[in-house]
């Protein structure tokens, strides 16, 4: 239930002000305590209805109006927030009490109407304990439809499109001969046709086993029934009658029955639809270790596939989308039955219909059907296609997939649906950062105090969390394997957005016809803002401008005229040359992006800004940072740079001027990227920002070093650090680090002349990424860094000056990437047997007295890419499919590829695989 998530977040705030700032009121304490337990008591009752799945009419009004009334107290304690901060600075002490009073007012108001909503509640009591709608959302005995898993089971072949490849994997998995039990977890999000797949499987091998059992599971499985079933299933795959003893038998009885059944037989079980770990640790221990036992688990739920797999007998497969051919030729059997063709004038339109359903086969076969009864017209096709969003509505014709796809959104906790409904703010198939994401949760309290975390560590487990319960896709990975860019299914784009709109989470704007109530709360706008002219959005805590075409100076003074209580502020890639001074009156801004824009300086009223926590100055032209800034004390992101890139050979990192009271900023998590100066008063006021996590600092000369040691040194939370001097033959001198260096530093970047490595970095246990630019070292860095045990990340450019590089044996553990350019006097790279075992990309730059690919190469049996950039002709031609000398030894890399680079700067790729 969303609105829980509502009264939670509600919770958390009343919380937070009871505790700080409402002690200062008399007489008002009373009110918000009551509130506080009211809510506590309806929070209480919609968890319950969660976990049961509830979901009748009555208790969807009960719902409603306490959303309603959740977001209203919200209003009455932001608009207090909001006056408060304001009074101080403007308003007399009388004044103020008159303010104290009015917002009294209004909460005795909300308590009465709170008040109001118990006759509901009471309904829902009374009929929750026979409400158990199971957590697929739909019963056979009450639904007249075939739901699309049922129906999947009784598929005929002739419509099975693209599951070949996974069957005969999973098939060679089950009959394999290894006698011990092997689990697989076949992991998949909703509609990606998992039951096919498994049910297929399960028909084709349970003959060859000696008992099988196929399990549909639901959210609201008990443990001794489950065994039941299974126990069932079993004897009446040998033809047998379940014995009348088991009926009558206690779990612990009725698993050692099953233990001793089981104990000298080759078994096959699936289950199909698991949502609870509990149910998978239940059955375990009633199945025998020590036999030939194969279980198959098809599940959503990629969270509870990963718990499990630490197990040696539990493996995953994650169930991929179907490609775009197998795609195109399930639409076509679905639509055009008789011919299996689509006609030219139709084509266009199919492949736009094929983009939205993105290899989903539950969407794709949803949709042909529904074609396959619709006049074959471009302009019919052009309807459906343009109307999807209302088709996959309740009252739509494509509400069944909307409903198999809703039930992960339903399965959530309270405190992630909201985190999957922020994607409804970005437009469809947007890709968004994840630190982005990240820091506009928390922005939005939507991530919960964790004891021993940071709300950012937190973040970072709700993401992951929703990656792998297959709700949100990850477009691009980092070298960690974490998420780099994600985005949601284009499908469930769809839905979220009208479940967006139906909490009133955020209203979308996508052209000047769109209108606005005065109640919205989050505002998506999309390439024009003109119907936002002269409107008053006094309930509006997020504003996101998206492509704008056109946004001047004065037309965004008049937009941001219209909040007061604004809390996030989103304008990256907005076509603004000036700061927008409006900014300015939104005092419990918390978030600011202007990332993008060509803003070249920020005004000293910044300070007025004094709730901001992130402040996004990306690719602007800012250079300078007003000394007021320092006023900003709850700042935790405070992002400063730009690349100036000529060509894709030369790019520069600008960063900009602060001063050296930065220092005071205490808050601060993120600092990138500020300019040293000679200033060694700023170096060493750094010390103070013990909270940071990532400090960039560049054009430090060589006396700076043993400043910036002692800073760093008091940062014991660092874990990414870029140094840079300020030209290419300063030398940077690091050696001065105390024995507190940055235990938990991860990345680490030195640009800049280095006499030797400094000698802390072979320390750094957890470093994963590490660069080393223009170093020019004489002594070779490799036997320093070999020993790292979580290195996974290696780029030496410019940074050694000898003919050769050696890995050793068992060395560089974990190493995934590695990256050697412009290592001028390099003539060999020898990669010893057993060296480099998790190597799986390989890059090459500009190495011209190179005379050979890598020796051990053919070794490097994980290695995936090799990529060689304005390397010689002589090693290039040596890898050409047909005469390359070196051909044989590369033969097993996926990717090979070759960049020259082209008068204009850029590079010219040739696929050598």
């Amino acid at each position: 239930m969303a609105a829980d998530g509502a009264v939670s977040f509600l919770l958390q705030k009343i919380d937070y002000l009871l505790s700080r700032e409402w002690s200062l009121l008399s007489g008002i304490d009373n009110e918000v305590d009551g509130l506080k337990h009211e809510f506590e008591t309806i929070g209480a009752l919609l968890r319950e209805a969660d976990t049961k799945g509830g979901n009748n009419g009555q208790l969807r009004v009960w719902i409603k109006q306490v959303r309603d009334l959740a977001y209203d107290i919200e209003d009455v304690l932001d608009m207090f927030a909001f006056r408060t901060a304001k009074a101080s600075r403007a308003f007399p002490k009388f004044l103020q009490f008159i303010k104290r009073r009015s917002i009294a007012i209004l909460i005795q108001d909300i308590n009465t109407k709170l008040h109001g909503t118990k006759e509901t509640r009471e309904r829902y009591r009374a009929i929750s304990s026979s409400d158990q709608i199971s957590i697929s959302g739909f019963d056979p005995e009450n639904n007249t439809y075939l739901h699309p898993r049922l129906a999947s089971l009784y598929m005929d072949e002739t419509d099975i499109v693209g599951i070949e490849e996974p069957r005969n994997r999973l098939m060679a998995w089950a009959v394999d001969k290894e006698p011990k039990l092997k689990v697989m977890f076949v992991v998949g999000m909703g509609g990606s046709g998992k039951t096919l797949l498994v049910k297929k499987v399960f028909e084709e091998l349970k003959s060859s086993f000696d008992c099988s059992a196929w399990i549909p599971l639901s959210k609201s499985n008990k443990k001794e029934e489950l065994l039941l079933t299974m126990m069932k299933r079993f004897f009446d795959s040998t033809h047998g009658r379940l014995p009348p003893e088991f009926f009558t038998t206690s779990l612990i009885q009725l698993m050692d029955k099953l233990r001793g059944y089981l104990q000298n037989k080759r078994y096959l079980i699936v289950f199909d639809d698991l949502w609870s770990k509990d149910v998978w640790e239940s059955i375990q221990y009633a199945l025998p270790n020590q036999n030939r036992g194969r279980i198959i688990i098809a599940t959503r739920r990629g969270d509870i596939a990963r718990l499990c797999s630490h197990n040696s007998s539990v493996s995953v497969y994650n169930l991929q989308p179907l490609s775009s051919d197998n795609a195109q030729q399930l639409f076509y059997k679905k639509v055009f039955p008789l011919t299996n063709e689509c006609p030219k004038g139709l084509v266009e339109w199919s492949r736009k219909l094929l983009h939205q359903c993105e290899g989903l086969p539950l969407g794709i076969v949803s949709i042909g059907n529904l074609l396959s009864n619709t006049d074959k017209t471009a302009d019919e096709w052009r309807k459906l296609h343009d109307s999807l969003g209302s088709e996959l509505e309740s009252e739509g014709r494509l509400s069944i997939t909307s409903n198999v796809l809703s039930v992960s959104y339903n399965d959530l906790p309270y405190y992630l649906k909201y985190c999957l409904l922020y994607f409804s703010i970005f437009p469809e198939g947007y890709t968004v950062n994840r630190r982005k994401l990240i820091r506009l949760w928390i922005s939005e309290g939507l991530i919960k105090e964790v004891v021993g975390k940071s709300l950012e560590e937190v973040a970072e487990d709700y993401l992951k969390e929703l990656i792998q319960r297959k709700l949100v896709l990850v477009n691009e990975i980092d070298f960690d394997g974490r998420a780099r860019n994600c985005r949601v299914h284009h499908l469930l784009h769809k839905i979220i957005l009208s479940k967006s709109h139906e909490e009133n989470f955020c209203r979308v704007s996508t052209g000047p016809e769109m209108s606005f109530n005065e109640k919205v709360r989050r505002l998506s706008v999309h390439k024009t803002c003109s119907n936002m002219l002269g409107k008053k959005f006094s309930r509006g805590r997020s504003l996101f401008l998206f492509g704008m075409e056109m946004l001047t100076h004065s037309i965004s003074q008049t937009i941001l005229s219209g909040f007061s209580i604004l809390k996030v502020l989103d304008l990256e890639g907005a076509p603004l040359d000036k700061f927008p001074n409006a900014i300015t009156r939104l005092i419990l801004l918390k978030y600011l992006s202007l990332k993008n824009t060509n803003i070249r300086k920020l005004p000293k009223s910044i300070k007025k800004l004094q709730n901001l926590e992130t402040l996004d100055l990306k690719q602007t032209f800012v250079m300078e940072l007003p000394k007021t800034i320092i006023k900003l004390e709850k700042l935790r992101h405070l992002l400063v740079y730009r690349y100036d890139a000529k060509n894709q050979v030369s790019i520069l990192l600008q960063g900009c001027k602060a001063c050296r009271r930065i220092g005071g900023l205490l808050s601060l998590q993120k600092l990138s990227v500020i300019k040293a100066n000679g200033d060694d008063g700023m170096i060493k006021a750094l010390g103070n920002l013990t909270q940071l996590r990532k400090l960039g600092i560049i054009d430090l000369k060589d006396g700076d070093g043993k400043h910036l040691c002692l800073s760093i040194a008091n940062m014991n939370n660092l874990q990414s650090l870029h140094v840079a001097s300020i030209t290419q033959d300063e030398f940077l001198d690091l050696n001065a680090m105390p024995a507190t260096l940055p235990k938990l530093l991860q990345r680490l970047s030195l640009k800049g002349r280095l006499k030797k490595l400094p000698d802390w970095v072979p320390s750094l246990h957890d470093l994963i990424r590490i660069r080393l630019k223009g170093s020019k070292l004489e002594s070779n860095p490799i036997d320093a860094l070999e020993d790292l045990p979580n290195l996974m990340e290696l780029q030496l450019l410019d940074a050694y000056a000898g003919n050769q590089l050696v890995f050793r044996p068992g060395k560089f553990q974990n190493l995934k990437i590695l990256e050697l350019e412009s290592l001028i006097a390099l003539e060999f790279v020898i990669m010893e047997q057993g060296a480099l075992p998790s190597l799986e990309k390989l890059i090459t730059r500009r190495c011209q007295k190179l005379k050979m690919i890598p020796r051990g190469i053919d070794k490097l049996l994980q290695l995936r890419e090799f990529h060689l950039y304005d390397m010689p002709e002589k090693l290039v031609n040596g890898l050409q499919k047909n005469s390359g000398e070196f051909r044989q030894l590369v033969r097993h890399i996926p990717l090979i590829t070759s960049y020259s680079l082209e008068s204009s700067g850029y590079w010219k790729a040739k696929d050598l695989s």
